[in-house]
């Protein structure tokens, strides 16, 4: 690795570390006035395409199971979301959200789509789409990168 390659990886990781506290900050502000958390959000929002196991909603965000369990149970007690049986695995239910969990992500939309449309207009359009594929093709870099090291992570 060049000097170079290792400066452009502590920009990339310090931008995205900068990046997520910037997105759970703006997350955090649209989901309070529905009484969510950006993290209760984040997880509602991984089962609302379909009911997945918690090992399942983990993969999907890149968090650890654990931290998902602890959301999911809390969303299960808060009636927000609910256990389900799962036929591919008699241990691992589903987690899939209940009529009050779907109002409450639904009320987030509209300043979602407000929120949305004045950073695209920051950006541009264009612009907008391309961060948004950078950052998509940077995440699909470090998922082979790290898969193909000894233990799935960087040395």
């Amino acid at each position: 690795m060049s000097r170079e390659d290792q400066d452009r990886l502590s920009r990339a990781a310090l931008t995205v570390f900068r990046l997520n506290g910037q997105f759970l900050a703006v997350a955090d502000g649209l989901a309070r006035p529905v009484g969510l958390t950006a993290a209760w959000w984040q997880v509602l929002g991984a089962v609302l395409p379909e009911p997945l196991p918690v090992a399942g909603i983990a993969r999907a965000m890149g968090i650890t199971r654990q931290s998902v369990q602890r959301i999911a149970d809390l969303l299960v007690t808060k009636g927000l979301a609910e256990y389900v049986e799962n036929p591919a695995h008699r241990r691992a239910k589903l987690l899939r959200p209940t009529a009050e969990g779907l109002a409450a992500v639904g009320g987030i939309n509209p300043g979602h789509k407000e929120f949305a449309a004045r950073l695209a207009e920051e950006l541009g359009e264009e612009e907008f789409t391309r961060a948004v594929q950078a950052l998509e093709r940077l995440s699909a870099a470090l998922d082979t990168v790290t898969s193909a090291s000894p233990g799935g992570e960087a040395p």
